[in-house]
């Protein structure tokens, strides 16, 4: 019995490790090689903000989750968008699809990302369903990561900050 005991407990361990390290046919990484993942899958690399602390992808599923340091804000040539700290979606070679945890602001709204698709590479055009529309973007705007940004930040410029003169607080 004192044999078998170091044995079970190594054999528990080395079932252990598959599933605490993303086994089981899951794809695990953070930053450039999820650059690279996008890459291979025929989307441009900076679709989401430089904070990305981990992702997973399911191969046989196709089922995304890219996990951002915090919530945050990056500007685009196309606009601004809003990251919540979890973005999911399905990959497929030139299309994220049933996204979730990311808005685009349009005309002071703001509306779900709900997929993106690039159905002609040669054209250049990546297409963004934002749920009521699509909105049909240069996919040059998407190559290069943006930084990911507080909102006073994102939404004022580094420029310009917001001054706290027009905000009156009632303090009594």
């Amino acid at each position: 019995m004192a044999k078998v005991l170091p044995f079970l407990a190594l054999l528990a361990l080395v079932y252990a490790l598959p599933a605490a390290s993303g086994g089981g046919g899951v794809i695990v990484g953070s930053g450039r090689s999820f650059r690279d993942l996008l890459r291979n899958y025929g989307l441009p690399a900076g679709l989401i903000p430089r904070a990305i602390e981990s992702f997973d992808l399911d191969p046989s599923s196709g089922l995304l989750e890219v996990r951002l340091h915090r919530t945050c804000y990056a500007r685009y040539d196309a606009g601004l968008a809003y990251f919540d700290r979890v973005v999911r979606g399905n990959l497929s070679y030139g299309a994220l699809s049933g996204v979730v945890g990311w808005s685009q602001e349009e005309l002071f709204l703001w509306f779900p990302v709900k997929g993106l698709l690039i159905a002609d590479p040669s054209s250049g055009v990546i297409l963004f369903d934002i749920g009521l529309a699509q909105k049909h973007l240069s996919v040059s705007a998407f190559e290069d990561p943006p930084d990911c940004q507080p909102a006073a930040l994102a939404i004022f410029g580094e420029d310009e900050e917001p001054r706290g003169d027009w905000i009156s607080v009632d303090s009594s």
